[in-house]
């Protein structure tokens, strides 16, 4: 049974699931994207009196905040009762490249600890992460006019041109983060 609960879903259930939901939200006027919710929290802590951007009737995005709450159940309860035993099976050059960076075993844990730990936190690079990989990603939110989720499933989903470039922006940026400058940071 556990391997069935940590089994992925395959691409064919998974897919039309999205595909329903997106369909659902189109038809109720909803946009999906984790930004907005947090617009939202911001509303209801009083943002509106700093900035005109948070001046909005939040209640309308209410179920916004349900998602975002489930998003970090689900995450929680993923990773802490659904993953798997067994190793990542990982490319061979992947596996060279991981371990040049320092991760001693790579594909042994989804989350290598030499990464995903609290003594890392306090630490410069952790530091550098997320603070600075915060600032970036808040401000490029804000800039494009939404997260990747929103863009890339939501704003593709109802045929948007600004979102297919903001998703095309991306990728494009994620890239060149991998190969350029995560290796030396890491």
């Amino acid at each position: 049974m556990r391997e069935l609960i940590t089994a992925p879903w395959p691409w064919y259930v998974a897919g039309p699931l999205i595909t329903i939901i997106m369909v659902l939200m189109l038809l109720f006027g909803r946009a999906f994207g984790i930004s907005s919710t947090l617009r939202t929290v911001c509303s209801i802590g009083g943002a509106a009196k700093l900035s005109d951007f948070f001046r909005f009737d939040w209640k309308d995005t209410m179920w916004n905040l349900i998602f975002a709450i489930g998003a970090v159940l689900g995450g929680f309860i993923a990773s802490n009762y659904m993953m798997p035993d067994q190793a990542i099976d990982l490319n061979p050059a992947t596996i060279e490249s991981l371990k040049a960076v320092g991760i001693a075993q790579p594909g042994a844990e989804y989350l290598p600890a030499e990464i995903f730990n609290f003594e890392n936190l306090l630490t410069a690079k952790g530091i550098l992460f997320m603070v600075v990989g915060g600032f970036l990603v808040g401000f490029g939110t804000r800039y494009a006019g939404g997260c990747t989720s929103g863009h890339a499933i939501s704003g593709l989903s109802d045929l948007q041109l600004p979102s297919l470039v903001a998703t095309i922006g991306f990728f494009i940026g994620g890239l060149i983060v991998t190969h350029f400058i995560l290796p030396y940071i890491l």
